[in-house]
């Protein structure tokens, strides 16, 4: 919006201000809550306190800064009060629950790490905080939403006391933290409706269990190798034969991925939910009762739950189900047919030949699998290291001996010459004749041959 009307909705926007931060003890924090707030609704590409207080006419950096970061009021009236007007207003009829993410460049925010970023679509630096919005056909606004602060945040005091993060925060999964801000927005009066949220949630079996346990319906998407068994499967206790620990109830058939109940007898339907910019957004989903999603394990309301195929833009059954089975062969030759990063791909070998064979370094004679006389060794040197840019650390050789004097490594025909000398120089005398030396200090010492 702009300064202009902005400018003429300062009455209505003064009565928010004095609705909205009522629980505000002093009167100049009310003020430049208002102040913050007309920022906030005026055009400009960056939200932060200088450029919103250079573009209001009684915009005061200080205080502004004063009012967001420093001063002593507290926020949850107030984002109680946002959220019970905003559900008059919009009268949602879904609560969803999802990820914001903010990218950021440097390491100082709280909570920043490498990790998926919404906004940009791949892995990148940024902040990421749980939210809920209530959402209509036409409208959506938040209701409550918290920073998630990532695990390498837990135990670095560091950064925590250069972000001041209280200590009382720590690292807490995005599910809890979802039905957290869930727990809290219905412990506040409001009506939850249906929940909704995406695969990122609905993969959980703890996050469907709870907003079960809890009573309310909900509508999450889940991943195609999630695995189920239809509504009429029921567990069963085998008969205990007396030894070992008691048999537990289970199922007589294995759960099956969601893919397998496709098939080319389906029935679909085709739903339409919005008129988008180039269109209907309409997909053909398919429904069926489960008795159990999750790790296969037994229901935990037997008989309850639901789960819904979704095909495409006006796809056939037929196509559907060919489709699936295309998945179900891909995931087969997945293995074989895509090799390591940083390695050249190879052809598969012949038939009956381990998938791993080629990947082994070994010749096809030693990778096969059934028994044979061994005629030498296989191996005639060192394999090659797995990344050409990594060398293979080579074997270490003991350091060779050094002699410790000019006397080590002699005969013994030497030392015996040696020692004579040495007792020739002690005794004065010929230890062979035993007849007095001459003075040999001042004579030259003919070397030794």
């Amino acid at each position: 919006m702009r300064l202009g009307e902005v400018e003429r909705l300062r009455g209505e926007l003064s009565e928010f201000v004095a609705d909205v931060f009522g629980s505000l003890p002093r009167r100049d924090q009310r003020r430049w809550g208002e102040c913050y707030l007309r920022g906030l609704m005026l055009d400009g590409r960056r939200k932060s306190i200088q450029p919103m207080a250079d573009r209001l006419p009684d915009g005061n950096m200080q205080a502004l800064q004063q009012f967001v970061n420093q001063s002593p009021w507290e926020c949850t009236p107030v984002r109680r009060r946002i959220a019970e007007r905003l559900c008059e207003a919009v009268r949602p009829e879904v609560w969803v629950v999802d990820d914001v993410s903010f990218p950021k460049c440097g390491t100082v925010s709280a909570g920043v790490a490498r990790q998926y970023c919404g906004a940009l679509g791949k892995r990148a630096n940024c902040q990421v905080a749980v939210s809920v919005h209530a959402a209509t056909g036409t409208a959506s606004c938040p209701l409550e939403w918290e920073l998630f602060l990532p695990e390498e945040w837990a135990h670095d005091d560091r950064r925590r006391r250069r972000a001041q993060v209280p200590d009382e925060v720590g690292h807490v999964s995005k599910m809890r933290l979802a039905l957290g801000l869930l727990d809290k927005l219905a412990a506040q009066g409001l009506a939850v409706p249906v929940v909704v949220a995406d695969a990122g949630y609905g993969r959980s079996v703890a996050f469907r269990l709870a907003l079960e346990e809890r009573g309310w319906s909900y509508v999450v998407a889940v991943d195609p190798k999630e695995i189920a068994r239809p509504a009429a499967a029921e567990p069963f206790q085998p008969v205990y034969g007396g030894l070992g620990p008691p048999t537990l109830p289970r199922y007589r058939e294995a759960a099956r991925p969601l893919t397998s109940f496709v098939d080319a007898g389906t029935r679909f339907e085709s739903v339409t939910w919005r008129q988008g910019s180039q269109g209907p957004d309409d997909l053909a989903f398919r429904g069926a009762r489960s008795a159990a999603l999750g790790q296969g394990s037994l229901p935990h309301r037997p008989g309850e739950g639901r789960w819904t195929q979704p095909v495409g833009r006006g796809a056939a059954p037929a196509d559907a189900a060919g489709r699936a089975a295309r998945e179900r062969g891909r995931a087969g030759r997945l293995l074989d047919d895509e090799p390591a990063r940083h390695h050249p791909g190879r052809r598969p070998g012949a038939v009956g030949e381990d998938a791993l064979a080629h990947r082994a370094r070994l010749p096809r004679a030693q990778a096969r699998s059934g028994p044979g006389p061994l005629r030498g060794p296989h191996l005639a040197r060192l394999a090659p290291p797995r990344h050409l840019r990594h060398r293979r650390p080579g074997i270490p050789h003991p350091p060779a001996a050094r002699p410790k004097s000019r006397d080590a490594g002699l005969t013994l025909y030497q030392v015996l010459a040696a020692l004579q000398d040495l007792l020739r120089c002690w005794t004065g005398t010929c230890t062979t004749c035993g007849r007095l030396l001459p003075n040999l200090r001042n004579r030259r010492r003919q070397p030794r041959t």
